[in-house]
């Protein structure tokens, strides 16, 4: 199973400004972050950002958040650990379209009713990274495969304050069915071709 632009969606989870001084590799971490940022605006895909208790932990770090910006995403400020008790399902989950009401369409025969129009499914692939591992991007992610999304956890983008921490999340995240990914293998899996128009672009982040 391989990851599709087209279905996808990007998660970026507490990269904040007073947090990521105490998070282990963090400058490996915040560089792969935004990568993911900036290729997904080269692929089209949607990217969402959160931020936990920003009055404390303050903002998401400014370059972060401009490439979260650049590519038309929002930030969600959260208070539960988990995004997804904060709202976070009904952006990555568009409503579902609701059928045109009155009956005049039906009372026609058969053969002259226009097929209704197939509902609207969404992105299902949910590529998310952030920190703390453990705690705000563990529990968002659970979430969200409790709500059958299929969930990629960008290892490479994702610390916590210990090493022991993080690889405990990672190990927790793939036994409940999310797959570990790196930055590299999401560049080349929404490429999938050198042919790609935007892989040359896409190259240029990764190398």
């Amino acid at each position: 199973m391989l990851l599709d632009a087209d279905d996808s969606q990007l998660v970026l989870v507490d990269y904040q400004i007073r947090l990521m001084p105490v998070i282990f590799e963090h400058e490996v971490v915040v560089a792969n972050a935004l990568r993911l940022a900036r290729m997904a605006r080269i692929m089209e895909v949607p990217v969402w950002g959160t931020a936990q208790n920003p009055d404390k932990l303050g903002q998401n770090l400014p370059e972060l958040q401009a490439a979260i910006d650049s590519a038309g995403g929002k930030t969600m400020a959260k208070m539960h650990f988990s995004a997804a008790a904060e709202g976070l399902v009904e952006w990555l989950r568009p409503p579902v379209r609701k059928a045109p009401s009155g009956g005049n369409a039906r009372s026609l025969p058969k053969h002259m009713q226009k097929p209704p129009e197939p509902e609207e499914e969404g992105r299902s692939m949910i590529v998310i990274a952030g920190c703390e591992a453990h705690v705000c991007l563990m529990q968002t992610a659970l979430e969200l495969l409790e709500e059958e999304f299929d969930v990629w956890v960008v290892t490479d983008a994702c610390s916590s304050r210990s090493e022991r921490d993080r690889d405990a999340a990672f190990d927790r995240l793939a036994g409940n069915g999310a797959e570990l990914v790196t930055t590299e293998m999401v560049a080349f899996e929404w490429a999938r071709s050198c042919e790609h128009p935007a892989f040359r672009e896409m190259l240029a982040l990764v190398k």
